[in-house]
């Protein structure tokens, strides 16, 4: 098991203002891949009328819910089990496999081998190479699928290297495990914020195949951690059922059901979040293109990982940089493969990012020339 350092995450905010001294209230976090425009407008609005919900139990099969997310997703309801947040929904599917061996293509989320670790499994990386621009190399990932595997966990697209996974892809890779018998577990926590993201999210395949199960939740494109919904889609009916008599009863409140409903159909934010991104996305790369001793992976998420090239300088060093200006990035020294020489950051709001990109730039040239 690959040993992690002590790091800030995205919501360590109280960490923060406590060795910093700054107001976590006065810190713009570029950590938590958080949409930047915060909740649904139809929520904000609409939610209030609701709050005579909490009198009662929510039902206790989420019907309505999920048959929002269904049409959100396109699906069959029955595909769908809601839970506390994705990070529930990870726990109970490992809970479930009870994997002795799982391959995790990484450097990715640590909390997939923290879960394997808790069933007393045993986890191995399939590593994505930064000479190849952390890509999938797919034949090298087919012929390290061996039978002794019981699940193949893949984040697509992947926290932080922002790369991804066609479905074409994808489907390569179930129908190599279908005929090893492993199972598939996809995080889709970041699929909406990709320009093509129809071509990527695995949904429609959950049609076809029963060895996969896809986790989104709602924390970062509806900037809604706070809420704890998740949702899992699946083809197999007796495997949701499985983990669904894990859970505990409710563990969804009837606000957040609620909340759930109605953000899955704000159209207006969903198009005006997919808009910003993707301009910020091209924008941003496009200025970090003429800097030499700077190095980006092509993004695909809501976030992009950056190599700092020139000697002399670390993630920590930009890491004390920004926040000393309120400004929190992630150094990612601390996930698997990568060192102390990346850091990544997600697209905010355009004058955000901007002054994001003055202390970087500027921390980098004090340090000789870029």
């Amino acid at each position: 098991m690959i040993e992690h350092k002590e790091h800030f995450h995205g919501s360590d905010l109280e960490k923060i203002e406590a060795i910093y001294g700054i107001k976590k209230e006065d810190i713009i976090s570029f950590s938590a891949n958080v949409n930047p425009l915060g909740i649904s407008y139809k929520l904000k609005n609409e939610l209030s009328s609701h709050i005579d919900a909490i009198s009662s139990y929510p039902d206790r099969e989420y019907t309505s819910l999920r048959k929002c997310i269904a049409d959100y997703v396109g699906t069959d309801f029955r595909n769908i089990l809601v839970g506390n947040g994705s990070t529930e929904l990870i726990s109970l599917v490992i809970q479930i496999m009870k994997p002795s061996k799982a391959l995790i293509v990484g450097p990715t989320y640590s909390e997939y081998e923290h879960e394997v670790a808790l069933e007393g499994g045993r986890s191995h990386y399939f590593r994505l190479r930064e000479e190849e621009g952390f890509d999938l190399d797919l034949e090298l990932l087919q012929s390290t699928l061996t039978p002794d595997i019981d699940l193949l966990v893949i984040c697509n697209p992947n926290n932080p290297t922002s790369s991804q996974i066609d479905r074409f892809v994808m489907r390569k890779i179930l129908d190599t495990c279908k005929e090893k018998g492993i199972f598939v577990m996809i995080d889709e926590t970041y699929v909406e914020f990709s320009d093509n993201y129809q071509d990527i999210t695995s949904i429609p395949l959950t049609q076809y195949y029963n060895n996969i199960i896809i986790l989104r939740g709602i924390s970062k494109f509806f900037a809604a951690p706070g809420l704890r919904l998740g949702y899992a889609v699946c083809g197999s009916r007796r495997l949701l059922k499985d983990i669904d008599s894990r859970k505990n009863p409710w563990t969804i409140n009837s606000l957040a059901a609620i909340a759930g409903e109605i953000m899955f159909k704000d159209t207006d934010y969903i198009n005006e979040t997919i808009e910003l991104i993707s301009s910020e996305r091209i924008r941003i790369c496009d200025i970090l293109s003429s800097y030499p001793n700077i190095k980006y992976y092509n993004p695909h998420g809501n976030f992009i990982l950056i190599k700092i090239l020139k000697e002399g300088i670390t993630s920590e060093d930009l890491f004390d940089a920004t926040i000393k200006k309120g400004l929190m990035i992630r150094d990612c020294s601390t996930f698997p493969f990568l060192d102390n020489k990346y850091i990544r950051f997600c697209f905010m709001k355009p004058e955000d990012n901007d002054a994001l990109l003055k202390v970087i730039l500027d921390e980098l040239a004090v340090h000789g020339h870029l």
